[in-house]
């Protein structure tokens, strides 16, 4: 019984055959390719009528009236099944080759999107670096601009105090002013003048160390003639940083006897406060009036 010549045709690649109408291997391997995505590429190509149990197709069934021996009929080609077997194996041939074509090129795309991924991943990094780096240098000149500013205004507070100094050396002749001497407690006998000490007046710096409230002390020399401003300034300006960032303002307390420095006694010498040639001083927070 003799078959026609697209009866039972199921694989892609013989449809492609038949649906190009033989015209070679390349034609059916380009259909493929524009339509290896289409849902119905693996179903059947439907048989033409006359191709049933054998029968051969009429004329008006091969298209129209043209028969045997008509243009139509001689412009179709007839593939023996050997020659449609090598078709076929070509088709797949080329096929395979084309998909690896495909293959390497899409590995080739993905590397080189994977190098231009990478590529602006060092370059995000640089870039965020230099941005670090440059926050880093900001904030590095802005702690310089206000450590000098700080120094500067230190520089400010102690040329006050020596012009403050300066000023009343020359407004009192250098002489310590006379103070009023505290009430003879009963049953205490007035000292004399000749059991003072002589060299009590002769020392011109004093030493003196101040204790602070959380148990550390401060050691540093002044000048005998120094005011006790000085020694509070110099405390205010190295004791250490209280918590919450405010500094409250010192109160001075002498060791013994036990004694609370005025506002007044801030402008009053040290020697005149009988603090040379050493003291020991104690900080206390001042109350808030």
């Amino acid at each position: 019984m003799a078959r026609g010549r697209y009866h039972g045709v199921s694989a892609p690649r013989e449809k492609a055959l038949a649906l190009t109408g033989n015209q070679g291997i390349e034609a059916a391997m380009d259909w493929l390719m524009e339509h290896e995505d289409d849902p119905d590429v693996d179903e059947p190509l439907p048989t033409p009528l006359g191709h049933v149990l054998g029968r051969e197709p009429t004329s008006s069934e091969q298209g129209g009236p043209e028969g045997p021996g008509s243009p139509a009929e001689e412009g179709k080609l007839v593939l023996s099944e050997e020659e449609r077997q090598e078709q076929t194996k070509r088709m797949l041939e080329l096929v395979a080759q084309k998909q690896r074509e495909r293959e390497e090129r899409e590995e080739r795309e993905a590397l080189e999107r994977e190098r231009q991924r990478r590529r602006q991943g060092q370059e995000l990094s640089a870039a965020r670096q230099r941005l670090q780096e440059d926050e880093m240098r900001r904030a590095a000149e802005e702690r310089r601009k206000e450590k000098a500013e700080e120094l500067a205004a230190r520089q400010r507070v102690r040329e006050k105090i020596e012009r403050d100094k300066a000023e009343r050396a020359k407004k009192y002749g250098g002489s310590v002013s006379s103070q009023p001497s505290a009430p003879t407690e009963p049953g205490s006998v007035p000292s004399s003048p000749s059991q003072e000490p002589p060299s009590k007046r002769e020392y011109d710096q004093c030493r003196i160390q101040v204790r602070l409230p959380d148990g550390t002390s401060l050691t540093q020399t002044f000048r005998a003639r120094e005011q006790l401003a000085a020694v509070r300034l110099y405390v205010e300006l190295h004791r250490g940083e209280e918590p919450g960032g405010d500094q409250d303002p010192v109160q001075l307390l002498s060791g013994f006897p036990r004694r609370a420095f005025s506002e007044a006694d801030m402008e009053r010498p040290l020697q005149e406060l009988g603090l040379v040639p050493s003291a020991v001083l104690i900080v206390a927070k001042k109350c808030p009036s």
